[in-house]
C-alpha cells in the first residue's frame, strides 16, 4: 500500500514496478508476465467496468526511482529475498482452506461408507446411522459402515470419483479463461459443490440407509461435487496469485541498510507453498468427521463439511471489491491452436523437427513472403510462438506426474484397508492418513521461511528440477515403507495371507501408527512436486491461459486414477504387497530418466519478449493496491 504523492512504501506494496524494471534484466526469474498489466482493463477510465470497479482507482504519481532494476553485477552479488504478500492473496487461501475442507472432510469417508455395511448387520451391535457401538470394548475396533459394497467397489468409486474431479478442470478452465473469467468460475463451482454437500447429507439419512436406499444418491452427489470442484480448483491459484502484481525483480534497500532483490521467483514460490499449506489446514478437518462418523453416523459426517462449506459465499463477498480479477478472453488460446496448426503443417507433423516451432514464427513466415494463413492475416508475434514453445514444454512436464501420484497414499482404498487390518485401540482407521496434512502443515513454514533461505544465501537453492526429482525419491521410499508394513501385517495377522480380506474378523497386532513414516514421507514429497509444478503452471502460460496449463496439471490425477482402475482387480489379498512395490519401482525409474530429460530446465529463465512491452501509462495505473 502506497500514501499519496511521494510517501514513503510499504513492504505490502502490490503495484507494477517503474519501466526501469521492465527491460529484460530478469535473468534468473522464473516468472512469465507476459503483458500481464494490460489484463487490468476492466479497471481503467472509460472501460467497460469502470464505474463498477471506480472505487478501487487511487492511482498516483508512482516515484520511478523507487523500483530499480538490478544490474548484472547485483544480480550476481546481493541476496535475493521473496516479497510481500498481497493480505487479499491470504484471503483467498482461507476460501480454498473452506472449499478443500469440506472437499476432504466427505471424500475421506467415502471408502468406509462405501466399503463396510451397516455395523449392526456385520457385528451385531452399531446404527443405522453407520455408527458403531463404540463404548462397548467388545466392538471397539468395528469398522463404521453403510453401503457394504467391498473393498474392490469402494476403490472404484472413489478412483472414479478422483477422475471425474480431476477432468472435468479442463471444461473448468476453458469457460473461466474463454467465457465468464476465473473469479466467476469461482462461485459458480461453489454452488455447484454446494448442491452436492447437500444431496449428501440426505442420502445419508438413517431412514434411507435402514432401507438400503443410499447408492443412488450418493452417486448423483458424488458426480455433482466433482463437477464443482472441476470449476472452481484449476481458477483458484491463479486467481491467489494474479493478487502478487510485482512480477519483476528490483532492488530494496533494507531499514539495516542491505541491499536486497526482491525476487518474483521466490515470491510466488512462498505463495505457492502457503496456497498448500492452507489446502491442507483444509485437508485435516477430516480428523472431525472420521470420528463423526464412527460415534454419530454418516448423515453428521456429511452435514460437518457442508457447514463448512457454506462459509464461502460469505469469505468471497467479504474480498470481492478488493480482488483483482482476470477478465476472459479467447485470444491466447486462438493463437495457440493457430500456431500450432501453423507448426503441423508446415513441418509435416514432424512436431519432434527443431523448426517444429520456428516455422510459425512470423519474422519466418514474413521472409517466405507469407503474410497470411489460410485468407487471414497473421496476428500473433515471435515472442507469442516462443511463450507457446514454453507452455506445450511445461504439460509435457507434467505427463511425468501420474506415477507419482499412484506412489502417494497408495493406490484406491489399500491404505484404509491395511490400517483397518492393523490394531487400532479405537482409532478410526481412516484417522491416520489425516497426518498427511498434518506433516505438510508443519513442514512448509519450515522450508519457506527456514531452509529455502538459508539454501538462497549461500547460493544453493536447487532447481526446479532438482526439486520435483527429489520429491519423486522421497514418494518412492514412502511407498516400500507401505509394502514392507504390508508384508509384516501379512505375517501377523491371525489370518495371515488374508488379512485384509471381508471373512477376517481379527487384525494384526501391530499398531496402525506404524503407517506414519509412509505418510509422512509423502507429505514431504507432496511440498517440492506439486508446489513446483503449481509454480511452473503459472510462470511458463500466457495470462490467459494459467487456468487452462493448471488444469492440465490437475489432470494428471485423473489419468493416476485411470490407471489406478486398471490393477483394482489386484487390490486384494495376498497381491497387496505388489500393489505398493510395484509403483515405488516404476516411479525409481522415471525419476533418473525425468532428471535427465530436464534438468537444463533448473537454469531456463522463463520470461518472453511478449512480457516486457507494458508502458508507463498503464503502470502508473496499476499502482493501486488491490
Amino acid at each position: 500500500m502506497a500514501s499519496q504523492g511521494a510517501g514513503l512504501i510499504s513492504e505490502t506494496i502490490a503495484s507494477q514496478p517503474p519501466e526501469a524494471a521492465i527491460k529484460a534484466e530478469a535473468r534468473h526469474s522464473m516468472i512469465v508476465p507476459e503483458k500481464m498489466f494490460h489484463s487490468k482493463v476492466h479497471d481503467l477510465p472509460g472501460s467497460e467496468d469502470a464505474s463498477e470497479h471506480e472505487h478501487r482507482d487511487r492511482s498516483w504519481d508512482v516515484d520511478l526511482s523507487l523500483f530499480p532494476a538490478p544490474t548484472e553485477e547485483e544480480e550476481k552479488t546481493l541476496r535475493k529475498v521473496a516479497g510481500s504478500i498481497p493480505w487479499v492473496a491470504y484471503c483467498l487461501c482461507v476460501v480454498e482452506l473452506a472449499e478443500r475442507a469440506s472437499y476432504y472432510g466427505a471424500q475421506t469417508v467415502f471408502a468406509n461408507f462405501l466399503t463396510y455395511p451397516l455395523p449392526h448387520e456385520k457385528y451385531g451391535a452399531g446404527s443405522d446411522s453407520g455408527a458403531i457401538a463404540w463404548k462397548d470394548p467388545k466392538h471397539v475396533e468395528d469398522k463404521p459402515g453403510a453401503l457394504g459394497k467391498g473393498k474392490q467397489f469402494a476403490s472404484a468409486m472413489v478412483l472414479l470419483f478422483k477422475f471425474l474431479a480431476y477432468t472435468f478442470p479442463i471444461f473448468g478452465a476453458w469457460i473461466a479463461e474463454v467465457k465468464i473469467g476465473r473469479y466467476r468460475a469461482i462461485l459458480y463451482g461453489v454452488l455447484i459443490c454446494g448442491i452436492a454437500h447437500i444431496i449428501q447429507i440426505f442420502g445419508a439419512l438413517p431412514s434411507v440407509l435402514r432401507k438400503h436406499q443410499g447408492l443412488s444418491p450418493f452417486l448423483i452427489s458424488i458426480f455433482v461435487l466433482a463437477i464443482g470442484a472441476g470449476i472452481f480448483k484449476p481458477n483458484i491459484l491463479p486467481t491467489v496469485l494474479d493478487q502478487y502484481r510485482h512480477q519483476r525483480p528490483y532492488v530494496k534497500t533494507k531499514k539495516n541498510g542491505e541491499k536486497v532483490i526482491i525476487d518474483p521467483e521466490m515470491t510466488i514460490n512462498r505463495i505457492s507453498l502457503i496456497f498448500y499449506g492452507f489446502v491442507n489446514i483444509g485437508a485435516f478437518f477430516p480428523v472431525a468427521t472420521v470420528y463423526a462418523e464412527r460415534r454419530i453416523g454418516f448423515w453428521f459426517a456429511f452435514l460437518l463439511p457442508g457447514i463448512i462449506y457454506f462459509l464461502l459465499p460469505l469469505l468471497l463477498l467479504a474480498t470481492y471489491k478488493k480482488t483483482y480479477r482476470q477478465k476472459p478472453s479467447a485470444s491466447a488460446l486462438d493463437a495457440l491452436f493457430k500456431i500450432l496448426a501453423v507448426s503441423l503443417s508446415r513441418t509435416k507433423g514432424k512436431f519432434w523437427s527443431k523448426d517444429f516451432w520456428t516455422s510459425a514464427k512470423p519474422s519466418v513466415l514474413a521472409a517466405e513472403g507469407i503474410t497470411s494463413w489460410k485468407g487471414k492475416p497473421i496476428t500473433w508475434s515471435d515472442g507469442l510462438v516462443h511463450d507457446v514453445h514454453r507452455t506445450v514444454k511445461a504439460c509435457g512436464l507434467f505427463f511425468w506426474f501420474p506415477v507419482w501420484y499412484l506412489n502417494n497414499g497408495g493406490i484406491g482404498v489399500v491404505a484404509n484397508s491395511q490400517a483397518g487390518a492393523m490394531t487400532t485401540k479405537g482409532v478410526p482407521n481412516d484417522l491416520i492418513g489425516n497426518f498427511n496434512s498434518l506433516t505438510i502443515i508443519i513442514f512448509i513454514p519450515i522450508l519457506s521461511y527456514v531452509i529455502y533461505p538459508t539454501l538462497q544465501h549461500f547460493k544453493m537453492m536447487p532447481g526446479r528440477i532438482t526439486r520435483i526429482t527429489f520429491g519423486f525419491t522421497i514418494a518412492w521410499i514412502s511407498s516400500i515403507c507401505g509394502a514392507l508394513t504390508q508384508l509384516y501385517v501379512y505375517k501377523t495377522s491371525p489370518c495371515g495371507w488374508k488379512a485384509t480380506s471381508d471373512s477376517c474378523k481379527q487384525v494384526s497386532p501391530l499398531s496402525v501408527w506404524i503407517q506414519l513414516p509412509m505418510i509422512m514421507l509423502g507429505a514431504i514429497s507432496e511440498t517440492f512436486c506439486q508446489v513446483t509444478a503449481y509454480e511452473i503452471a503459472y510462470a511458463r502460460s500466457p495470462k490467459n491461459m494459467k487456468a487452462v496449463v493448471m488444469s492440465i496439471f490437475l489432470f494428471q490425477n485423473a489419468i493416476s486414477s485411470a490407471i489406478a482402475q486398471v490393477v483394482i482387480p489386484a487390490i486384494k489379498d495376498p497381491m497387496l504387497i505388489w500393489v505398493w512395490a510395484s509403483p515405488a519401482i516404476c516411479l525409481f525409474v522415471i525419476s533418473v530418466m525425468f532428471f535427465i530429460r530436464y534438468r537444463k530446465l533448473n537454469d531456463d529463465e522463463f520470461m518472453t519478449d511478449e512480457a516486457l512491452a507494458v508502458d508507463s501509462a498503464t503502470i502508473k495505473h496499476n499502482s493501486v493496491t488491490v
